[in-house]
């Protein structure tokens, strides 16, 4: 199991959208260097109301030199998926093909609420999106007439990029279906490991492999610590995360999972603890471990880095 770090989203007191805008690109470069230097195979970087995700990892891929640099996830119902091809493919083209595309729904509330764009069919959506947004990242051209977009005779393309990895940030089954069908894999969050083993994985194995397609990867996000005081840790980190338990695909997740809080997806404790939380991610198939690393008091950051960076 692959070892990343997951950045872009740390909480900038209790305003929900300003996450994040206490990071600075200099910050995301810094980590990334670091990263790099300590072992770590990937870093992931969140898209909310702050850094331009896509923009910020081709910086930090530019910056690098082994390291792969992706998007967990950067929301497709803003950005028409030509738009976004382009800018993969730049960033493909910065880092000497480093870079992973990350995309995902997002949510009503962020869509439609917030920016009045109608979220009544995510599925088809997102169905549509990958099937332009595919052939352009392998460089070929699209024609395609749906509901939602008609593109037609259009390819992107930059000097020096390759075919651009995309994974989806699936959760529920005709979207695991997709991911499978369609893409390299998907990267999960607020999915326990009874929810990867049990739906998560064989679902986008399924889909895989019944379009001929090779085995999916499987990005999981958690929430992680290594502390002496995990009651406490798990306390700040449940605060901190509430508004994931209630958004409806999260709480779907957490649902299924059997837990009434994210807080209880996370892995926390001794260094015991954590090893053996990790061998129960990596047993219920996944292909990464993405290290949302909680702050939850001073130092929490630099000795769960360092933990990870031993193994």
């Amino acid at each position: 199991m692959r070892m990343g770090i997951m950045t872009g989203a740390r909480p900038s007191g209790d305003d929900v959208n300003a996450i994040g805008r206490s990071i600075t690109v200099d910050e995301v470069v810094a980590l990334t260097r670091r990263a790099e230097a300590a072992g770590f195979d990937n870093v992931w970087m969140a898209n909310v109301f702050s850094l331009d995700a896509i923009m910020t990892m081709a910086i930090a891929g530019r910056e690098s030199t082994r390291i792969e640099v992706g998007t967990a996830v950067t929301p497709t119902y803003p950005r028409h998926p030509t738009a976004i091809a382009q800018q993969a493919v730049t960033a493909a083209a910065a880092c000497d093909n480093r870079f992973v595309l990350g995309i995902g729904l997002a949510h009503k509330v962020m869509i439609e609420d917030a920016l009045g764009l109608s979220y009544a069919r995510p599925a088809r959506h997102m169905k549509e999106y990958l099937a332009v947004l595919g052939p352009l990242l392998r460089g070929d051209a699209v024609n395609f007439d749906g509901e939602e977009y008609r593109v037609h005779g259009l390819t992107v393309g930059a000097a020096g990029a390759g075919e651009v990895p995309v994974i989806v940030a699936a959760l529920g089954e005709q979207m695991l279906g997709l991911a499978g069908r369609q893409t390299s894999g998907t990267i999960t969050w607020m999915a326990g490991v009874r929810t990867l083993t049990e739906h998560v994985v064989p679902t986008i194995s399924k889909a895989a492999s019944a379009a001929g397609r090779a085995a999916p990867r499987v990005v999981a996000g958690f929430p992680i610590v290594l502390t002496n005081r995990p009651e406490e840790a798990r306390e700040r980190i449940g605060a901190a995360l509430a508004i994931y338990g209630q958004l409806p695909s999260y709480r779907a997740m957490l649902d299924r999972e059997g837990v009434a809080s994210p807080a209880e997806l996370a892995i926390v404790g001794d260094e015991a603890a954590l090893r053996a939380g990790l061998a129960r991610v990596r047993d219920a198939g996944a292909t990464d471990f993405n290290a949302a690393i909680a702050e939850v008091d001073d130092g929490a950051f630099e000795r769960t880095f360092d933990f990870l960076a031993s193994l």
